[in-house]
């Protein structure tokens, strides 16, 4: 089983819960394991609400808008979130000290490590600037699963 979908949104709050309600929506009735699927959501909605703050200008075109797309492909899901941002150091993002606890800001992308198996955090081809943030995790099945991997 193969299910992959993308988003073109704003660069809005309002476009952060609709990438997350498809993704549980696409997640549940292809028959993941509810944790899993909630792993996955939060993973995404830290990604997205760093591209909405993050990810560009307050102009009009290009720079006010971010791409999602979602894989789901036999055991494993890739989530994919893409703006045409500034871009950053990963490095800076993700360094080894974690943010403290009681912090505002800076504890998304090490939540995105936590909940995903695999993270890769970079910028666009070419060196255009821009972010691309994609995770994969393992995907678990519900017993009664009508779309579960074979």
């Amino acid at each position: 089983m193969s299910i992959w979908w993308s988003l073109h949104l704003r660069r809005e709050a309002a476009s952060v819960p609709l990438a997350r309600r498809l993704l549980l929506g696409t997640m549940e009735t292809a028959g993941v394991d509810p944790d899993i699927s909630y792993d996955l959501s939060v993973a995404l909605t830290e990604a997205c609400a760093n591209a909405v703050e993050h990810g560009g200008g307050t102009t009009s075109g290009s720079s006010a808008a971010y791409r999602v797309t979602a894989y789901l492909d036999g055991e494993m899901c890739r989530i994919e979130v893409t703006d045409s941002g500034p871009g950053f150091d990963p490095a800076d993002a993700c360094g080894p000290r974690a943010p403290y606890e009681d912090a505002e800001h800076g504890r998304g992308l090490h939540l995105i490590r936590q909940l995903a198996d695999h993270v890769h955090i970079g910028g666009l081809p070419g060196g255009r600037g821009g972010a691309v943030v994609s995770f994969d995790k393992i995907l678990k099945w519900r017993e009664d699963a009508p779309l579960m991997a074979v």
